[in-house]
């Protein structure tokens, strides 16, 4: 399977609310502020499968020392085909040089995310006001 990823590529709404609801992400119900959100990321890395949106990434960064990776999701139909692996591969490309790589991982994403790279910050606990469901 070729999966293509870009780094700050176009984007269409429809194909961004589709990915976001075949995970079951709230956010997918707020599609103008998804995009937007987006839009305004520092990145934004996609992959894509004969064309499809079929997964993403977004980060939030001072540009300098500092990125956060808020989002990061794959359609349910191609799970465990290395795609997030790639994703996050491109973003540590981008980001290889930085003080720090933060992100948020809870459930099954754990391990995941220990598997490229990402280990507890120590002694802290993720915190957050939240008006959502799930992500």
């Amino acid at each position: 399977m070729e999966v293509v990823i870009e780094i700050n590529g176009s984007l269409g709404k429809d194909e961004v609310i589709s990915l976001y609801r075949s995970n079951g992400w709230s956010s997918a119900e707020k599609p103008e502020q998804l995009m937007a959100a987006l839009k305004s990321s520092h990145s934004v890395v996609t992959a894509r499968f004969e064309k499809e949106l079929i997964g993403l990434a977004n980060s939030l960064s001072d540009g300098h020392l500092v990125v956060y990776y808020p989002h990061l999701l794959v359609n349910p139909k191609y799970h465990r085909m290395g795609v997030a692996t790639k994703i996050m591969q491109a973003m540590s490309d981008i980001y290889r040089d930085f003080h720090q790589q933060i992100l948020v991982a809870d459930g099954k994403a754990i391990d995941f995310y220990n598997s490229v790279g990402f280990v507890r910050a120590g002694k802290s606990e993720p915190m957050w006001i939240y008006e959502g469901n799930e992500h």
